[in-house]
């Protein structure tokens, strides 16, 4: 058997040998997360927030007493002399200054908030993961060039994340103009740092591994040991940080709206929106800003909970 053949099956071999311990590992450790888990009162409470949360957003449409932009009561509100309808049979929530039956608008905003809130999640996810993977194999395999490749662009996200989130995103918001896609793009940029910072640190952790070490010293392409190695056993910070930013992109996308910078239409029902046209009333009807506000809260303290609750099942530091 020559050199290259025997060399070649060794590499392989380490290959498989890898690929079989980094499922096994893989599978236990997130059989063992979701073990924790189910012991963990506020991870069940924040799954009972968001599956609820969920729910009403996909079926709310379908369920609700009344169209969200129906003005059949208008003639029994008057804002203006500040005489309102509260809660009653027909009108679950009252009556908003428009006559429009709040329930109905709650159960469809809610639909709303989630498709912001997921959208500028994965719009951070996906772009901060690309360029922290990047970053973090240049820093990882890539020798000096590599190394000032990843310095140049974490100087860039360090400048992001110098800015105030919510600053920034009001800011790109304002240049983009008003609509509920600005909305979406402007508070998932303020997340692309956050993602691309954790990715690159987590793959640079993994990258002074054992496992790493022997796949460099047999010869396996850099491409490979980044792709097929180091990558996959640096998504798990980066999974619970999804969780966690969906709570913070759906405050974020609620305060734009309340701004006047999200859905230029009014009449389509989303909390945020609800939360803006209510703060005028406050003071004879504060109701009608507290069914959105409570309901942005409830949404992202689900997902806060629930993230705190898989950092912690998936930290080693706590796993007996």
């Amino acid at each position: 058997m020559s050199l290259a053949t025997t060399k070649t099956s060794k590499i392989d071999r380490l290959a498989e040998l890898t690929a079989e311990t980094e499922a096994t590992s893989g599978a236990s450790l997130w059989r063992e997360a979701f073990r924790r888990l189910r012991g963990n009162k506020a991870a069940i409470i924040g799954a009972v927030i968001i599956v609820a949360f969920v729910v009403l957003a996909i079926v709310g449409p379908w369920i609700a007493p009344h169209a969200p932009t129906d003005q059949a009561w208008r003639g029994e509100v008057f804002p203006n002399k500040g005489e309102f309808v509260g809660a009653r049979p027909e009108n679950w929530f009252g009556l908003d200054h428009l006559g429009r039956d709040l329930f109905s608008r709650m159960l469809v905003g809610a639909r709303q908030t989630l498709l912001v809130g997921v959208v500028s999640m994965l719009i951070g996810l996906i772009i901060g993961a690309v360029i922290g993977a990047v970053s973090g194999a240049a820093a990882t395999l890539g020798g000096r060039p590599g190394r000032r490749f990843d310095d140049a662009i974490m100087r860039i996200t360090d400048i992001m994340l110098a800015l105030p989130s919510l600053l920034l995103a009001v800011s790109i918001a304002a240049v983009m103009g008003q609509s509920l896609t600005t909305v979406m793009i402007a508070v998932g940029v303020v997340q692309i740092p956050i993602f691309a910072r954790l990715l690159r640190g987590s793959m640079l952790a993994q990258g002074g591994s054992d496992y790493v070490l022997a796949a460099r010293s047999l010869g396996i392409r850099k491409r490979r040991i980044v792709l097929t190695q180091i990558m996959p056993n640096s998504l798990s910070p980066v999974i619970v940080q999804a969780t966690l930013s969906l709570a913070t992109a759906i405050i974020e996308a609620a305060a734009l709206s309340y701004l006047g910078l999200g859905n230029p239409d009014p009449a389509v029902p989303e909390w945020g929106v609800m939360l803006s046209q209510a703060q005028r009333f406050f003071d004879n009807e504060p109701m009608m800003s507290m069914y959105p506000a409570v309901g942005i809260i409830i949404t992202a303290l689900g997902f806060t909970l629930l993230g705190e609750a898989l950092r912690e099942a998936l930290d080693p530091k706590l796993r007996g």
